[in-house]
């Protein structure tokens, strides 16, 4: 005997159900409508049309009153008569990977391609570099994982998936082999699934770090096996034992760099030079914007020659006292510089960062060639910040800061019974990640800044770079690299004594090996000669 699936079976009897056939009103099958009773002491009771079915009235009646009555049921079937409802959405966990080309652009082509095709991905785990399993003799793979709410139903979703792969070039010569693009279903609702083509949940996720790192970043409270509602995906990851050395995030900065590897200890921090194109910034104001062109290439070249990786462009002070310019004369001041990196080191792999709260000058500084955007309001002061960094697909660095550059040095209280001034500063960290995730940012495009001197005033600076890795480490925020700015900050003048902005050399050196040892991937400063040889040194040290 044939067996059918509980899915098939239910689907025929929705189709051939003999309830379809009756009116909307009541729907009761025949075994349901209570029995007349026959006696000989009462008449029958008259005949009632609008009580008898549709297909009664058009077979049984006279031609002329059926007629009349097909007519009534007509309007009243056009009055009541309602809209289908709208495909159900369902929530399903795909798994990313990729080892050859552009590891990552192609995830971010085939994440893209899905939007494109309505499989709306709402969230993206980190992604991280892992080495090949079972078959051995090829390239380390870049794996992630993404949830994503669909209509689809999961063998329809298996072929979308399927497609765009084939869309994207993949050629499968082996299994398990080199390819630029794999998409795998992981999860799909609560499902249990086993199709010849599709095993859910997709077999070896317990076995697999490489497949559960990522899924635990997404839903590290979730079963995988509702068999087992007990094991949690955070389980099956703790049970393994972790790789040697351990997996790393990426977090990618331009086609022409390395992505940030956040987790590796052997990584090097970068230099970001601070190249303020405003006539008031607290401690180079007007130093590089009124340089001719000449000037701002050779002052270009020597931050590059000194050790800088990376040019952050700001044409707007953040200073407490400074007063806000208009878009245009922002454009202005950043625009050129951006542009004259670009055509005068294009032989040169550095990474142009644009210093900027406004969402419009971020997209006209990307289209003009910077490749990371520095909100130091997290995307908080434009709410169009975070959607255009995600329609960019650029990599963004969100800065804790409240209030604005007026107001945040009232707003630095942190107290102690909603857990002090770390506590604070990850839990407002953690929602403005995840308002970027709900903007559409990728996971693996994002970048923290601690904010000193923003929202925090004198000893709280100290505590910040003293207790780093403890955000680094903090529930939500793991895995994500971070860029630390103490160059010149009045609390290091408060500290040491020295007044002038410009003479806090020593004390900045003291804080850039600080953020260094805390576990800051990149430390943005103004003495860049100064600050590379304390970031070589503490490199030694410390990233061994």
């Amino acid at each position: 005997m044939k067996r059918f699936s509980t899915a098939a079976t239910s689907r025929h009897a929705r189709v051939f159900s003999p309830q379809r056939l009756l009116p909307r009103i009541g729907r009761k099958s025949f075994s349901q409508q209570p029995a007349r009773r026959q006696t000989d002491s009462k008449p029958d009771l008259p005949l009632r049309l609008d009580a008898l079915p549709l297909w009664f009235k058009k077979y049984s009646l006279p031609a002329a009153r059926a007629s009349a009555s097909e007519s009534a049921s007509a309007a009243a079937t056009t009055t009541t008569m309602e809209e289908p409802p709208p495909p159900a959405k369902r929530t399903a966990y795909i798994a990313l990977g990729s080892n050859l080309g552009d590891r990552i652009a192609w995830i971010e082509k085939a994440c893209n391609e899905m939007d494109a095709r309505g499989i709306t991905v709402k969230r993206t785990s980190s992604l991280w570099e892992t080495e090949p399993m079972y078959v051995l003799d090829q390239d380390r793979f870049v794996n992630g994982a993404c949830e994503v709410e669909t209509t689809l139903e999961p063998l329809a979703l298996l072929d979308t998936l399927q497609d765009i792969e084939n869309y994207l070039g993949r050629h499968k010569v082996i299994d398990k082999g080199p390819r630029n693009i794999d998409l795998d279903i992981l999860l799909y609702e609560d499902l249990k699934i086993d199709h010849e083509r599709l095993k859910i949940p997709h077999i070896g996720i317990a076995e697999r770090e490489f497949v559960l790192k990522p899924l635990a970043e997404l839903i590290p409270d979730k079963p995988i096996d509702h068999a087992r509602p007990w094991t949690l995906t955070r389980d099956y990851l703790d049970a393994l034992t972790p790789s040697q050395p351990p997996l790393t995030t990426m977090t990618p900065l331009s086609a022409h760099h390395p992505p940030i590897q956040a987790l590796k200890s052997t990584r090097r921090t970068h230099i970001m030079a601070i190249l303020n194109m405003t006539p008031d910034s607290f401690s180079d104001g007007g130093q590089h914007a009124a340089l001719d062109e000449p000037a701002l290439v050779a002052t270009v070249q020597a931050l590059l020659d000194a050790g800088a990786t990376m040019i952050d462009i700001g044409g707007q002070s953040t200073a407490p006292s400074a007063p806000e310019v208009s878009v245009d004369e922002e454009l202005a001041r950043v625009l050129p510089a951006i542009r004259l990196i670009r055509e005068h080191f294009a032989s040169r792999p550095v990474l142009v960062s644009v210093d900027t709260y406004r969402a419009s000058v971020a997209a006209a500084a990307v289209a003009a060639g910077a490749d990371i955007v520095n909100d130091v309001s997290g995307g908080s002061m434009d709410p169009a910040m975070l959607p255009t960094v995600a329609r960019l697909g650029t990599t963004v660095c969100l800065m804790h800061m409240r209030g604005t550059p007026a107001t945040m040095n009232s707003l630095a209280e942190y107290p102690a019974a909603q857990g002090g001034l770390i506590a604070g500063i990850a839990r407002e960290l953690v929602a403005r990640v995840a308002a970027a995730e709900a903007a559409g940012v990728r996971r693996w495009r994002i970048v923290l800044d601690p904010g000193l001197g923003f929202a925090k005033v004198g000893p709280q600076n100290v505590d910040v770079l003293r207790h780093l890795d403890e955000l680094r480490h903090w529930p939500g925020l793991q895995g994500l690299p971070w860029l630390v700015g103490s160059s010149r900050k009045s609390f290091i003048g408060r500290v040491t004594g020295v007044p002038t902005p410009k003479e806090r050399i020593w004390g900045t050196a003291a804080t850039v090996a600080a953020a260094v040892q805390g576990g800051a991937d990149v430390v943005r400063v103004h003495d860049v000669r100064e600050m590379s040889q304390v970031v070589v040194m503490a490199d030694a040290i410390w990233r061994y």
